[in-house]
């Protein structure tokens, strides 16, 4: 403990103390905030923290996304559901179908990222972009697999150790805490390897890293594919939570809003992603019927207001602004030099 600072101090304090809350959750909330505020903060920030992970470390803003962890649902339903749903109903014991959903959907990301990583910026958003329209298009017009009404009925094919999503959803949510821990622990541990650090020196200095015989676009490809399979698990959570998935599910519309989720929490860095999922979702469900004058009760128009309002006060999200006011503190308790300048994002941390 000798080399943390009173910054680091704070949030590591701040962070065990949302642990135990969330630990105890189903004590402390209603059934209502279990299921619907915490249980899908979780998830949703899985699949944003796949996002931020790309955008902070490897300097790829994806809006593939949203498609990889509809993407994974999908697999899961067509695998376990019998003849009941749209879909090819094969009736597969749930634990295989969540491992198969998990690589395949891990597959598909590692050959996105190949054919995307020679690109940049723009393009490579745009790109990104296209693998989501196809995405929802394939589903979509596919009845074979899917169909515009989607496959439902998933939450009856949970694996034991999920038991029935309905009638005991906390185990879910234990096992969404769960997972969500474990990816941010992941990507934190990630990207202090050998190959988290080459991988931001590419969101860098692509063409000094290329010069020093690293392979770019490898290094991107590889990140995408770990970016797809964090993607994934939320995407096996969500079906096993909602029970059901549909094109809408991946849609530009829920393309759009991970995007706004991540960019509310913070793009720079990992913890932004639960953050501007708790946010996003807490606007929601309680400010939606919200009547803001001139404008009225729209909850796009609520929501894009608050996402410019954030946007404008601190480009870095909220996370950012914790940095700032942090750093103010610091530099006001007489803690400046080296603790002030901690208190700037830093994605490399």
């Amino acid at each position: 403990m000798a080399g943390w600072g009173p910054k680091t101090l704070v949030e590591r304090g701040i962070a065990v103390g949302v642990l135990v809350l969330a630990a105890l959750g189903p004590l402390i909330f209603n059934p209502y905030w279990v299921n619907s505020i915490l249980t899908q903060t979780f998830l949703i920030g899985i699949a944003a923290a796949s996002l931020i992970f790309l955008s902070a470390y490897g300097g790829m803003v994806s809006l593939a996304q949203t498609a990889l962890y509809g993407i994974a649902g999908f697999i899961v339903g067509n695998l376990v559901t019998q003849g009941e749903t749209k879909g090819l109903n094969l009736g597969w014991d749930p634990t295989v179908a969540l491992i198969v959903a998990i690589l395949l959907t891990t597959a598909i990301g590692l050959v996105f990222g190949l054919v995307a990583a020679r690109s940049a910026g723009i393009y490579f958003l745009m790109l990104t972009l296209t693998y989501a329209v196809i995405a929802n298009y394939f589903f979509g017009q596919v009845t074979l697999v899917s169909g515009f009404s989607g496959i439902s009925g998933i939450d009856r094919y949970t694996p034991g150790f999920v038991g029935d999503v309905v009638t005991n959803p906390n185990r879910l949510y234990y096992i969404a805490l769960a997972v969500a821990v474990a990816v941010y622990v992941l990507i934190r541990y990630l990207v202090r390897t050998p190959f988290g650090i080459a991988l931001q020196g590419v969101r860098d200095e692509p063409v000094r890293m290329s010069s020093l015989g690293y392979n770019v676009p490898l290094h991107r490809a590889i990140a995408f594919a770990v970016g797809a399979f964090v993607a994934s698990l939320a995407g096996v959570l969500y079906v096993w939570w909602n029970g059901q998935v549909d094109p809408q599910t991946i849609g530009l519309q829920a393309t759009i809003d991970l995007l706004v989720v991540a960019v509310i929490g913070g793009l720079a860095r990992i913890e932004g992603a639960w953050v501007g999922a708790f946010v996003f979702i807490v606007i929601d469900n309680y400010v939606r019927e919200v009547e803001v004058p001139l404008v009225g009760g729209s909850f796009n128009t609520i929501v894009g207001l608050i996402f410019l309002a954030v946007v404008v006060l601190s480009p870095d999200g909220l996370m950012g602004l914790w940095d700032r006011i942090t750093g103010v503190v610091l530099r006001g308790s007489g803690r400046g030099g080296v603790e002030a300048q901690r208190a700037a994002p830093d994605v490399g941390s």
